[in-house]
């Protein structure tokens, strides 16, 4: 337990880097634990970029609302590897011009995919060309367990620039 701020943020920084701690825990001095209710705490993540294959989207091609992405394993598959937040409008609109439809034989045609972590509830998901790479701000640590932020496409990029499964910054897993 801290009150002074740059121990908090030196905390953050050094703990997720060597114990594989998600973030930190920001709540007041006199708050107490309740199960089942957060209240007045915060969970602060440490995030990194990096970049991750755009495989399918929520929505519609001409407005996608969620990038299901995906990154190559060492026998060359497109394995899933995390789903963004929803889309802001103007990011949507940016992906939708470089969307195009997935020819048959996807790697990922007949896998379906949750809703949120462990849940039952199916996405409705749009298959894509896997061909776009998108940088995108994920928790730090081996599993992408939270929602991804797009940040940007890397249109300077190509798919076989994107770090394997279970390797790069953020190296997803699981």
């Amino acid at each position: 337990m801290t009150t002074d701020l740059a121990e908090a943020r030196e905390w953050l920084e050094t703990w997720t880097d060597v114990s594989g701690v998600e973030g930190i825990v920001v709540k007041p001095q006199t708050s107490r634990y309740v199960t089942g209710y957060r209240g007045a705490w915060t969970k602060v993540r440490h995030r990194d970029t990096t970049e991750a294959i755009i495989g399918a989207v929520t929505g519609t091609l001409t407005r996608p609302q969620l990038l299901i992405l995906g990154r190559h394993d060492p026998d060359g598959r497109l394995r899933a590897v995390g789903r963004t937040v929803p889309l802001r409008t103007e990011a949507a609109r940016l992906v939708a011009e470089h969307l195009t439809a997935a020819d048959p034989g996807h790697p990922w045609e007949g896998v379906t995919f949750a809703a949120t972590w462990g849940s039952r509830d199916v996405l409705d998901v749009r298959l894509v060309r896997p061909d776009l790479v998108a940088e995108i701000s994920a928790d730090r640590g081996g599993v992408w367990r939270h929602p991804l932020r797009f940040r940007r496409l890397r249109v300077d990029m190509g798919v076989q620039d994107v770090p394997p499964f279970g390797q790069g910054p953020a190296a997803a897993a699981g």
